[in-house]
């Protein structure tokens, strides 16, 4: 693919004169469906990841691809990264140093350890560019229906600056303070969410076995006193084999389970929920589900319970 950039046509509505160009680093499940709403808000999206396909996917969006993170580093003042691993994080660093003399803001948004972001910070502040940590609360099927919520932390300047951007992509936004809080406030929330995946498969299969469709018991209980997000959001992909189309897949979550029980346990906090939840996740890794959305614990708990 050149370096030079395409764009299609009539994807999405027109740039909106006024509004920044915004840069994304990382066009994964979370970063294509940010780039997609932000395009529909009126901005103009220049994106790069390594994987072919997914600048394909950006480009038949109405975005435009770069084969090279640098060309969107020099194009865009405000950048977005969502990025997989912390060498994916420090690659991007050092290509701001070379490359970033236009970026002004960075929005992180990826789930990596906070000394890992502080470092990088630090290197960045020293050349004029602001880091936020700016990871977020939603699935890929949430980030897809601008249903996400951003955990923002670090300068209340810069947070204000780029509020506007957060409303293109999200329903809704914390400044949460000091540099990392956003992190810790993830951690918490993936807590919540790796239990309460687990307990609505717990349910989904029960109802199951006792002849409740999943449809309508996801329907009857999202109101009640036992719903959650999870119940809503993955209860549905809990069946006819939906986890097969990822909104999280598996063995990235393997990586935020990893934080959550590190952060854990240098807090000294007891975790019996969060500890009955690991071995069922290490089993749909175990049973081919790592590029299965994390809804396939259904099928683990299916399996266990069969004679």
């Amino acid at each position: 693919m050149s370096q030079t950039p395409s764009k299609s046509k009539n994807k999405v509505p027109s740039p909106e004169q006024g509004l920044p160009c915004i840069g994304v680093l990382g066009l994964g499940i979370m970063g294509s469906a940010m780039s997609f709403n932000l395009m529909q808000a009126g901005h103009e999206v220049w994106g790069h990841d390594p994987s072919a396909k997914a600048r394909k996917a950006l480009t038949s969006a109405g975005g435009l691809a770069c084969t090279q993170p640098r060309k969107v580093m020099q194009s865009c003042a405000i950048l977005i990264t969502s990025l997989p691993h912390v060498k994916a994080l420090d690659e991007v660093v050092e290509e701001l140093l070379a490359h970033g003399q236009k970026a002004s803001i960075v929005i992180e948004t990826s789930t990596l350890p906070i000394t890992n972001k502080q470092q990088a910070r630090q290197r960045l502040k020293a050349v004029g560019i602001e880091m936020l940590d700016c990871p977020l609360s939603g699935t890929g099927a949430q980030a897809r229906n601008k249903d996400l919520t951003v955990y923002a932390s670090g300068s209340t300047k810069a947070i204000r600056k780029v509020s506007a951007v957060f409303d293109s992509f999200a329903r809704q936004h914390f400044d949460l303070g000091e540099f990392g809080n956003g992190m810790r406030m993830k951690l918490m929330a993936n807590l919540l969410v790796a239990i309460h995946n687990v307990s609505t498969a717990e349910a989904l299969l029960l109802g199951q076995r006792m002849g409740i469709s999943i449809d309508r018991a996801v329907e009857v209980l999202s109101g009640g006193a036992g719903g959650s997000r999870m119940l809503s959001v993955r209860g549905p992909l809990m069946q006819k084999k939906g986890w097969e189309k990822a909104t999280m897949k598996v063995s990235i979550w393997q990586k935020d389970m990893q934080l959550i029980a590190q952060a854990l346990s240098e807090a000294g906090v007891p975790s019996p929920l969060f500890a009955a939840t690991q071995p069922l996740y290490h089993a749909a890794m175990a049973l081919g589900h790592g590029d299965h959305d994390t809804a396939s614990v259904f099928d683990v708990l299916d399996r266990m319970s069969r004679k």
